[in-house]
């Protein structure tokens, strides 16, 4: 853990900043204390006081998660998953609980419907199996149904539980004995602080972690307007492998997946499918081409753009003359504005920690 660990904390837990202010925070100022320090100011710019997070809270939720024997891993340090803090929307912190190990090897997400036939959990717990004897971490969202059938069937070789909760917070009840066994055999993550009980808006946040650590993510049974897609949707703009199990058209559980299959997703139907599609991903997997991916994080390793530039009441009045309440590209306001990138991410930064800008999926932006 960083020696600034109580630093990064408080920034992180400050309102107004979500992970892409937080790498923009570090990289203009170079830590989390000058960073700190400097957050009012820079609130003021935008119209509005901040209240930034206490050391005592800070300390508290450190305390929480070493009670427990849980970690903390922050973004940029070695420990962070490589694949993960490629993602712009990647967690600035994670708590940890069990062997982070597990982190530095190649995964494979399964994700599927919590209502899952008895045929698709029979599946998925088979998979994650096979899967696992190729040596292939799997990942899940602990949920019932096919999540937790995959915590199951790969156990034995590795499996990772990213929660929608607090690290210690069970959730469903039903899976309390099988989080138990994740925490000692395998790994359970979380980015929502603990004593956090999960909430609707959570789910979402945890779905592009299951995307962002996996090479691929394999849908099992779910339905067309499901959370599964979206963590499908997220696997393909970021650049993974979507791949999914076919069902009868006459299951509406299968309409999800058979959707993505239509939309290209890979069709799978045992793990040697599975191990092909991501054969060409990287190396480790099925002895696939060697294409120097990371999995883990190097000391070095750039998880921000370093560019920064200051920014005047000029630069400011032409972005914020751009921004309406519907969300627009980013890339569209330096078009538009005629200025460097670096500015307009100066003077959108000022803006969100003032509170008169909301971040969008997709890289847009609005007033808020």
């Amino acid at each position: 853990m960083p020696t600034d660990a109580v630093a990064r904390l408080r920034l992180i837990r400050t309102d107004s900043i979500g992970p892409i202010t937080y790498r923009q925070l570090m990289a203009r100022f170079g830590d989390a204390e000058t960073a700190l320090r400097a957050l009012p100011d820079l609130a003021r710019r935008g119209g509005r006081g901040l209240v930034v997070a206490s050391a005592d809270a800070a300390e508290a939720e450190l305390a929480a998660l070493d009670a427990i024997g849980a970690v903390m891993i922050f973004i940029g340090t070695p420990a962070y998953p490589a694949l993960l803090a490629g993602r712009e929307s990647a967690p600035p912190v994670l708590s940890a609980r069990g062997d982070v190990s597990l982190m530095e090897r190649p995964a494979v997400a399964i994700v599927g419907a919590r209502n899952a036939s008895a045929a698709g959990v029979r599946f998925a717990r088979a998979l994650a199996n096979d899967l696992a004897a190729e040596d292939l971490v799997v990942v899940s969202g602990l949920a019932r149904g096919i999540d937790a059938a995959a915590h199951v069937g790969a156990m034995a070789g590795g499996t990772i539980a990213v929660v929608a909760s607090g690290v210690d917070v069970v959730y469903p009840p039903e899976n309390a004995a099988l989080m138990a066994e994740i925490a000692e055999k395998g790994l359970l993550l979380a980015e929502q602080m603990p004593g956090t009980e999960p909430q609707a808006r959570h789910f979402p946040r945890r779905n592009r972690i299951i995307a962002g650590l996996a090479a691929g993510t394999v849908v099992v049974e779910g339905a067309p307007k499901s959370g599964l897609l979206i963590t499908a949707r997220v696997a393909a703009e970021a650049g993974r492998e979507v791949m999914a199990v076919p069902g009868s058209p006459l299951d509406p559980r299968a309409q999800g997946c058979n959707l993505l299959i239509r939309e290209g997703a890979t069709l799978v139907q045992s793990a040697a499918d599975v191990v092909e599609a991501l054969s060409a991903f990287g190396q480790g997997i099925g002895g696939g081409s060697q294409l120097g991916l990371r999995y883990k994080a190097a000391e070095s390793a750039v998880w921000y753009d370093a560019a920064v530039a200051d920014a005047g009441d000029a630069e400011r009045a032409v972005v914020a003359a751009l921004l309406s309440p519907t969300p627009v590209a980013i890339d569209e306001v330096v078009r538009l504005s005629g200025l460097a990138a670096a500015v307009v991410a100066t003077v959108l930064l000022d803006l969100e920690l003032g509170g008169g800008l909301v971040r969008h999926a997709g890289g847009r932006v609005a007033v808020g």
